[in-house]
């Protein structure tokens, strides 16, 4: 097991990536995920690999050099509301068009059912307006986007319900292999959750590395540039 006094560390999940792609995982987009599978060209070992921006988006800079170093490439999803950064700051928009510029993907970290419920607007109106905005901001047309969970207590993945992304002119939603794959998660921020087809795997807390032996097909991988450091959290 990797693992060192900090478990989610900058280094950490360095050595992860590298031990998948050891054990044959090609590291895949959402996008290139999805056009593989429209197209019959999916191949077992695949890792999707995506990556929600919910507070950092410095952080989200080291992940893409990490990345980089690798040779593989990451889904990044980018919240236009959230409190914690402003995606059209100098620094920011520098670092979110690196990343595009590096080869990765930009995508939409959608709280559409959090604006209705505090700005009492519609839902299509504002889910359509962030598209053309996040559109117009990097001058090209996402792919997708995936729903944002934070803490209005509201679930955003809801309004996905009776609707399709291809709705919005959109090739995915990021849930929509949810229940096709193994789900590997960060997002309890100390330790790891997975799901096996849509279940979750009570009481497993293994990371990434832990997980290879068991081989499984496709691996979808969320991670959060938040959650890692070099030394401590409050780095």
């Amino acid at each position: 097991m990797i693992e060192d006094k900090f478990r989610f560390s900058f280094n950490n999940i360095q050595k992860q990536y590298k031990e998948a792609k050891n054990h044959g995982y090609s590291v895949v987009t959402c996008e290139e995920f999805v056009l593989r599978k429209n197209n019959g060209t999916l191949t077992e070992r695949m890792l999707i690999n995506r990556v929600d921006i919910d507070f950092s988006v410095k952080k989200a800079e080291r992940l893409g050099h990490i990345f980089k170093n690798l040779g593989i490439k990451a889904s990044f999803f980018v919240r236009l509301h959230a409190p914690q950064y402003n995606p059209f700051s100098f620094e920011n928009y520098r670092i979110l068009k690196s990343l595009l510029v590096s080869g990765n993907e930009i995508g939409y970290h959608s709280e559409v059912i959090d604006q209705f419920e505090i700005w009492n607007e519609s839902l299509e109106e504002n889910l359509l307006r962030d598209i053309e905005i996040i559109n117009r901001m990097f001058n090209m047309k996402i792919s997708g986007l995936a729903s944002h969970r934070g803490m209005t207590g509201f679930n955003n993945l809801n309004f996905w319900k009776n609707r399709k992304a291809s709705d919005y002119g959109l090739l995915y939603e990021a849930y929509d292999w949810f229940n096709e794959t193994f789900y590997i998660s960060d997002s309890e921020w100390t330790q790891w959750k997975c799901y096996d087809r849509g279940i979750l795997q009570k009481g497993d807390r293994r990371c990434l590395v832990e997980h290879l032996a068991d081989a499984h097909p496709i691996i979808y991988l969320l991670i959060h540039s938040d959650t890692y450091f070099d030394r401590h959290i409050y780095e």
